[in-house]
């Protein structure tokens, strides 16, 4: 052995933890070498499905005649119900309500009745529209506005928190006010759609590459359709492009039919869905319409509320539950309610059954609070800001929340003082009210919101992960890990975590495609949990080999285990140093183990639903976010002017990607909350199925002036992955402030004296809609 005179010059492994490190496939992302399902050469014979859709939203299937689709040019097979060799279900929450295809009725308008493989898509395509379908049509429920949570069918049993008598306590309260808030859904709009494709192999096996953020849900989904064990089914997904959830149940059919008719027909089935179709037969964000009820003070003290969440959820429960649970989870946002009555309504429609979106009910949770934060704010003539800050959570009172966990971890007061301070809010309020005394048609306004988002999957057993390292004998690393990459960046945050274990270049660990037959039973990248439970996993198993090495150099060359140390790319040992290559070739020769499979479970989380309490978050996530808009009062179009945003990610993994997750998930938010609009006709057709009709925000709408910043005193209390924070979720809520901000400009034409109960999304058709009302009403009083 070679013998060193130690470095005393600091060094650091390209692409630890802590530092900016660019997404591993950005290069390909940008070049278009980044493979994707539909990329992958087809093997030879490939075949190709489409769906048959319903035409009508409920009804009973009188006959269906497939003769004509089934001689069509092309065609090769024709699958109904009766073709699933297992179970024709695919519900996520064992409630056997969602069929792969329907049979005997159907619940929604573009529901899956018959699935055509041809010779090409566009010949299984052509082949669906030939089908023959008689209905005895029954009326539908499309909309959850004027239906009554106490009478009405729901979808999942409803979930209620209590804490103290919020009754007694708004009815004794100086004040009072009720009101009701729509808060529209959201389509996922991912730029990859769904796809599958199935390719049977020996002894009844079958692998699907699928486009899921589930692999594990997919490989059981796909089982029990074919009626076989788990072990024969293996899902893989290397990347997808674009999930925000839309991929967490919904891949289930498209993967399930693909198999189904690979392992019939014994060729590849490849199912890749249109943008039409996509939108139509799959699930949304939940739509919600809010009452609130809340007794308060003359200073703006709320002392008590009483909250219903009612969603639009389909016609099954998909997650529902879950989704409507963590409205209510959110129902607090930042805000310390003494006594709190809040309780969800997760109700059935004959519309596409609703599913996992960013955020997962938490969104529409906070809105509602933030809607009547803004009340208070009016009713005692005061900056909302300032009702906001009164009622914040404490750090050693005031800090209980309505499912009765305790924050433990408050940096909100510290995070909006910073903000407000960075982003001259009170000089920028002062300077709107004067720029809109003076100015007729454009009018200004500015808000700013807080977040406070709970991390961990409420149904504690997905709160797992696993993962598998492999270090080859000449130091190479090879990782795989129960997570899906989706384009946020996961993949390249887990090789952060193993290269920082071994001290060695990220250059040096290679990420591989997720796939069940090497990691199992892994829960959905979702929750915002990808980094923190797939880096704990990945970094466990690190650590395993990493004692071995240990354990092996101390022994052979007589040294304490304290002195074997590593460094970049090499390893002390006593006063020596080698090459890590060299250590991991010595190591092998020795037969030492070069593998391990990590394994991370989430401490410290448990939630009773019956009773309504628990400790279900690990920690929480916190930011603030300042935006101003202009609006035209004479048309409604409205800009967002500027947006400042300070967010707590704890201690970065990496700073880069976690910088580009905020902006990214503000923007996203910014459009569910202002320009994205699902509209269903009178028949329960989804009129907004396509680019044409459904507008997300382009390049162009994001604010002129943009700045983000990642608080960077904070760190995790709790043991997370190197001290981070997830950063998923929680900055999609930011997106709140623009709302606000558009409610302040509205309240501007009459002197700020009546809320606007600014409605979501605030197309710019309800901006101009609010600003007469508030017009007639200032001119009435």
């Amino acid at each position: 052995m070679t013998q060193h005179t130690p470095n005393l010059k600091a060094e650091k492994i390209v692409g630890g933890v802590a530092v900016d490190q660019r997404h591993d496939s950005a290069h390909k992302h940008v070049t278009g070498e980044a493979i994707y399902i539909d990329d992958i050469p087809e093997p030879a014979g490939t075949l190709h499905g489409a769906m048959g859709l319903s035409t009508v939203a409920h009804g009973a299937i009188r006959s269906i005649d497939l003769s004509a689709v089934k001689t069509a040019p092309g065609v090769v097979a024709v699958l109904t119900a009766e073709d699933i060799p297992g179970e024709n279900d695919i519900s996520p929450t064992g409630r056997h309500d969602e069929p792969i295809l329907a049979s005997g009725k159907v619940e929604f308008f573009g529901q899956a009745i018959f699935c055509v493989i041809a010779e090409t898509r566009e010949a299984a395509r052509r082949a669906c529209r030939l089908a023959r379908i008689v209905y005895d049509e029954q009326p539908a429920i499309l909309d959850v506005w004027d239906l009554d949570p106490a009478k009405d069918r729901l979808v999942t049993p409803p979930l209620e928190l209590k804490r103290g008598d919020a009754a007694g306590t708004i009815a004794a309260a100086p004040h009072r006010l009720k009101g009701r808030m729509r808060v529209g859904g959201q389509d996922h709009f991912y730029l990859e759609g769904h796809i599958s494709v199935a390719v049977p192999g020996e002894d009844g096996d079958v692998t699907v590459h699928c486009s899921t953020q589930h692999p594990s849900e997919v490989q059981h989904m796909v089982a029990h359709a074919l009626g076989q064990p788990s072990h024969s089914v293996t899902i893989e997904v290397r990347r997808m492009g674009g999930g925000f959830g839309g991929k967490e149940t919904q891949s289930n059919q498209f993967a399930a039919l693909a198999a189904v008719a690979a392992k019939r027909l014994g060729r590849a089935v490849k199912i890749r869905l249109d943008r039409d179709d996509d939108m139509t037969m799959t699930g949304k964000r939940h739509d919600f319409v809010v009452d609130y009820e809340a007794g308060f003070d003359d200073e703006g003290n709320i002392l008590g509320v009483d909250l219903t969440y009612a969603a639009r959820c389909g016609y099954s429960s998909d997650l529902s539950g879950p989704v409507t649970d963590r409205a209510l989870f959110h129902c607090d946002n930042t805000y310390f309610w003494p006594a709190a009555h809040a309780r969800s309504a997760p109700l059935y429609t004959n519309t596409v059954s609703n599913t996992a979106f960013r955020g997962f009910g938490g969104p529409q949770g906070m809105i509602g609070a933030e809607r009547l934060i803004d009340e208070v704010a009016f009713a005692v003539g005061k900056d909302p800001l300032e009702i906001r800050k009164r009622n914040f959570y404490g750090t050693t009172a005031r800090n209980v929340t309505p499912y009765h966990q305790t924050v433990e971890d408050n940096i909100i007061h510290r995070i909006v003082a910073e903000l407000e301070e960075s982003s001259d809010y009170a000089k920028r309020r002062r300077e709107i009210a004067a720029f809109n005394a003076g100015s007729r048609v454009i009018k200004r306004g500015i808000a700013l919101t807080p977040v406070k988002f709970g991390i961990s999957f409420t149904a504690t057993h997905f709160n797992q992960a696993g993962a598998l390292v492999h270090v080859y004998t000449d130091g190479s690393v090879h990782l795989n890990h129960g997570g899906t990459e989706m384009g946020q960046g996961l993949n390249v945050k887990v090789a952060q975590v193993v290269a920082h274990e071994f001290q060695i270049d990220i250059g040096h660990v290679k990420i591989t495609a997720t796939t069940t037959g090497k990691v199992p039973n892994t829960s959905a990248t979702a929750a915002s949990s990808g980094s923190d439970l797939n880096g704990m996993a990945a970094q466990n198993a690190a650590r395993q080999i990493k004692k071995r090495l240990i354990d092996f150099a101390a022994d052979k060359y007589s040294v304490p285990h304290d002195q074997v140390v590593f460094l970049p790319n090499r390893v002390r040992i006593g006063n020596q140093e080698i090459p890590f290559a060299d250590l991991i070739k010595q190591a092998y020769f020795a037969r030492i183990q070069l593998s391990a499979a990590g394994f991370y479970k989430t401490p410290k989380i448990h939630w009773n639903r019956d009773e309504g309490r628990g400790h279900p978050f690990y920690y929480f996530a916190y930011g603030a976010s300042c935006s101003e808009v202009s609006i035209d009062t004479l048309t409604g179009e409205y800009v967002v002017e500027r947006a400042d945003i300070l967010h707590d990610a704890g201690r970065s993994l990496n700073p880069a990607i976690d910088l580009g997750q905020v902006e990214g998930g503000f923007v996203q938010g910014m459009g569910w909350l202002t320009t994205e609009e699902l509209w269903w006709d009178e028949k329960g057709r989804l009129r907004t199925h396509a680019p044409s009709t459904y507008k997300i925000p382009l390049a162009s709408d994001r604010p002129r002036i943009f700045n983000v910043k990642l608080a960077d005193w904070p760190e995790n209390r709790e043991p997370t992955i190197h001290r981070s924070k997830a950063v998923g979720e929680p900055p999609f809520m930011l997106a709140m402030s623009v709302l606000h901000a558009l409610s302040d400009a509205v309240a501007s034409v009459a002197d700020h004296s009546i809320c606007p109960r600014l409605d979501a999304p605030a197309t710019p058709e309800r901006v101009l809609m609010a600003v007469e009302r508030l017009r007639r009403e200032a001119a009435g009083a």
